[in-house]
């Protein structure tokens, strides 16, 4: 009867870690897409910032002819949209390099040592 009990208690314990590990990775699913989500927005902002940018040049070059600050606000504006469109690219590229279900390997590379170590 011990072997069964110890069988058992294995099993047990065996499932409730597959329980943590699966909670774990529902979790960073959940911040994978929150995360995707995110940066979709900052794509398509810095998207929506570059094409006005370009448009804010061309009108830039439009009034070039002499109507004195006009043309210098424009450019103005033009330069802050493409700060602000690089500022929010670079961001969105940072992002991007973070790697999904880190934790999640790194507690079954964990797991795996433990059981390596008990042998």
């Amino acid at each position: 009867m011990g072997i069964v009990q110890s069988g058992q208690a294995l099993l047990a314990t065996a499932l409730e870690l597959g329980r943590t590990r699966l909670e774990l990775l529902s979790v960073e699913l959940q911040e994978l897409l929150a995360r995707l989500v995110l940066l979709m927005i900052g794509a398509v902002a810095a998207i929506l910032l570059a094409a006005l940018a370009l448009g804010f040049g061309a009108v830039a070059l439009v009034l070039a002819v002499p109507a004195e600050h006009r043309v210098a606000l424009t450019a103005g504006l033009a330069i802050a949209f493409l700060v602000a469109a690089a500022l929010i690219a670079w961001k969105v590229a940072r992002e991007a390099k973070a790697r999904p279900f880190a934790a999640s390997l790194a507690e079954l590379q964990q797991d795996a040592a433990a059981l390596r170590q008990r042998e």
